[in-house]
C-alpha cells in the first residue's frame, strides 16, 4: 500500500530507509509522525554527522597547542566549543541532508539503496521538508553566534560550498571532492574559535581532511556505483573502479602527510607532542587496513569500511589531547 504524504502507514518496515539500522533509537523513542524528519536529517545514521564533527574537534584540540605571542592556554580543548561543534555538527548534516534530499528527490527515486527515503517514498511533502531544513539551519546559525566574529563570518563563507554540493555529482567525477571542501570546514572553525583567526596549521588540517573525506566517501560511493551509472550521476568510485586501492593509497598517504605538516607547524615549543604522532600513526594502520580489506564489489562491506572512519577520528582526536595533557603535567618533559 503506498503512503500518503506526512502519513505512515500501518506497515513498520515501510516506514524504514533501506540503508539505516532498524533498531535505532528514532524509531524506540520518536513518535512515528516525526520518523520522516529524522530520516531526512539521518539522526538514523549518525555517521554522518560524527564526520562532519571530526574535523571541528581536531581543530579545537590542535589551537590550544600552538605558540602565539602573548597566549596562555591550557593546551586542552575548550570543553564548551566542544559542545557548541557537537549540537552544530548534528544540526548542520541534518540541514545539509535535508536539502541534498529535496535536490535530489528525482535521483533518489532511481536508486535501489534511496528510494526508501522520506521524498521519494512519498512520506513528507517538500513543504514540509523545506521548514524542517529552516529549523535545523537555525539551531546551526544560533550555535555560530556563540563564537568569535571572525569565526562567525567564516562559517557563513562555508554556505556557498554546501549550496554546491549536491548538484556536483551532475557536472563533474570529482562531487567527493565538493564533499571535502564543505565536510572539512571545521579543520578552520576550530582554530578560528581559539585564535580569531586563521593560520598555516590549520590550513594544513583543512586540507588533509579534504583529501581523507574524498577517500571515505569514494568507498561509500561504490555501494551506489551501478545505479549511478543508469542514471547518470558520477563518483570518484566510478572514476577510479578497480584503481581505486592504489587512489585510496595517495589520498589517504596524503592526508596523512598534511596532519602531520599540520602538527610541525603548530609550534616548535608548544606545538603537539608525542602522543599526537603515536595517535596519527595508529590511524596510519586503521587506513591501512581499510585498504587491504576494501572489496569494492561488496556492498555492505564498503559501508563498513566508510563507518569505521569514525574510529579514526577518535585516534586523531585522542592523540592530541593526551599531547595536551602531557604538556600540561610534564612542562619540563614536553
Amino acid at each position: 500500500m503506498p503512503h500518503s504524504r506526512d502519513s505512515l502507514a500501518g506497515d513498520p518496515a515501510q516506514d524504514r530507509v533501506s540503508d539505516a539500522p532498524s533498531d535505532n533509537w528514532v524509531y524506540r523513542i520518536l513518535p512515528a509522525r516525526l520518523w520522516p524528519h529524522a530520516q531526512l536529517a539521518r539522526w538514523d545514521r549518525p555517521i554522518g554527522w560524527q564526520l562532519l564533527l571530526w574535523p571541528c574537534w581536531w581543530s579545537a584540540a590542535l589551537a590550544p597547542q600552538a605558540m602565539l605571542p602573548g597566549a596562555a592556554t591550557t593546551g586542552l580543548p575548550n570543553l564548551w566549543h566542544l559542545i557548541l561543534f557537537l549540537v552544530g555538527a548534528v544540526a548542520m548534516r541534518g540541514a545539509g541532508c535535508t536539502y541534498n534530499d529535496l535536490v535530489d528527490q528525482t535521483i533518489d527515486a532511481k536508486v535501489a539503496r534511496t528510494r526508501s527515503r522520506p521524498l521519494p517514498s512519498g512520506r513528507i511533502s517538500r513543504a514540509s521538508a523545506r521548514r524542517f531544513l529552516v529549523a535545523q539551519a537555525l539551531v546551526g546559525l544560533l550555535v555560530l553566534l556563540q563564537f568569535n566574529t571572525f569565526a562567525i563570518l567564516l562559517g557563513m563563507a562555508s554556505l556557498g560550498v554546501v549550496a554546491v554540493y549536491p548538484f556536483l555529482k551532475r557536472v563533474t567525477d570529482w562531487p567527493q571532492l565538493g564533499l571535502g571542501f564543505a565536510f572539512s570546514w571545521g579543520a578552520l572553525m576550530g582554530w578560528a574559535a581559539v585564535w580569531g583567526s586563521l593560520a598555516l596549521a590549520p590550513v594544513l588540517l583543512y586540507a588533509g581532511s579534504v583529501l581523507w573525506t574524498i577517500g571515505y566517501d569514494t568507498i561509500y560511493a561504490h555501494q551506489d556505483k551501478d545505479d549511478d551509472a543508469l542514471v547518470g550521476v558520477r563518483s570518484t568510485a566510478r572514476l577510479f573502479g578497480d584503481k581505486t586501492r592504489p587512489a585510496l593509497v595517495v589520498l589517504y598517504g596524503a592526508a596523512l602527510a598534511c596532519f602531520a605538516l599540520a602538527y610541525l607547524t603548530t609550534g616548535p615549543v608548544t606545538g603537539p607532542h608525542w602522543p599526537a604522532y603515536l595517535g596519527l600513526a595508529i590511524g596510519a594502520a586503521h587506513m591501512l587496513w581499510q585498504i587491504l580489506m576494501l572489496d569494492i564489489d561488496d556492498p555492505d562491506q564498503c559501508l563498513s569500511l566508510f563507518k569505521s572512519n569514525n574510529l579514526f577520528g577518535w585516534i586523531l582526536f585522542f592523540g592530541l589531547v593526551f599531547s595536551g595533557l602531557w604538556s600540561l603535567l610534564f612542562p619540563l618533559a614536553a
